[in-house]
């Protein structure tokens, strides 16, 4: 398997798909998964002829489960590993969730000043901060994430079912149409990696402020996620970040909830086409 050796010794796993020659696409998962969970997206873009790039984050699917690291710098810092190992320019990078903020804090820190990066995508992603605090008092309170490290430590499998089985997908609705493979595959993921990245990832996710990123961004940028998002509320994310970055289109769609790049893979993936094609 390919593995990338960042400089504190970490191997971070990526798939590379499609020819060297075709503009690159490269995908940051959310929490706590891994590469896996954009297999829809890495298939219908490949058939569209592009290049295809995921990695799992450290701690994160098959990369080395480290003790140290699991925070937004070293998240960054471990794609622009992938990306100098594999000598990407011109690549649109997609994010989505806590894959939002790292996509985000890559091309605030290394994209752009490299010049190795056309267009960004954040999709129900997480930045500019979720976590409630004076100066964001519309955020979600931390003792909601304190809630969430409890349950974790307590018992990460049943915590992670409950997660997959409920609002991620909105399964959770009145008459949702729900996927037992699409909670299975979500759990796999979960559970493969590490109960500390897990864990350490709940703050990097909740309590890192990533308005400067976004003010710092200058390449276009599409902002997506549903109105139905019960993980990311989107007046707290998506319209904020719409506000703060210099060059973006937003997107909100109607009842769509924060899995919609799974539940709604027709429609998602068209509309991220057309904005790459733009």
């Amino acid at each position: 398997m390919p593995f990338v050796t960042t400089d504190d010794g970490v191997e971070i796993y990526y798939k590379d798909w499609g020819s060297p020659d075709a503009q690159p696409i490269v995908f940051h998962h959310g929490w706590p998964l891994s590469a896996d969970d954009w297999d829809g997206q890495m298939l219908f873009f490949h058939a569209n002829g592009y290049r295809v790039i995921a990695s799992d984050r450290r701690g994160h699917g098959r990369s080395t489960q480290v003790s140290t690291g699991n925070d937004m710098d070293h998240y960054a810092s471990d794609v622009n590993a992938v990306v100098e190992h594999l000598d990407l320019h011109n690549a649109i990078h997609i994010g989505h969730s806590t894959g939002g903020g790292q996509a985000t804090r890559y091309v605030a820190k290394y994209g752009e000043p490299q010049g190795r990066v056309a267009k960004l995508i954040l999709v129900c992603a997480i930045p500019p901060l979720m976590v409630q605090t004076d100066a964001n008092p519309d955020g979600t309170p931390l003792s909601v994430f304190d809630g969430y490290r409890e349950a974790l430590a307590a018992n990460r499998a049943e915590f992670y079912q409950a997660v997959a089985s409920g609002p991620f997908y909105g399964f959770n609705r009145p008459g949702a149409t729900v996927s037992q493979p699409v909670i299975d595959n979500w759990w796999r993921q979960g559970m493969m990696g590490s109960a500390l990245a897990g864990y350490e990832g709940i703050k990097a996710f909740s309590e890192t402020d990533q308005t400067d990123d976004l003010k710092a961004i200058t390449v276009p940028v599409l902002v997506a996620q549903g109105d139905d998002d019960q993980i990311v509320p989107y007046k707290d994310a998506s319209l904020k970040q719409h506000e703060l970055l210099q060059n973006s289109t937003l997107k909100i769609y109607e009842g769509f909830p924060h899995g919609m790049l799974t539940t709604h893979a027709d429609v998602l993936n068209p509309d991220l086409l057309a904005f790459i094609k733009q």
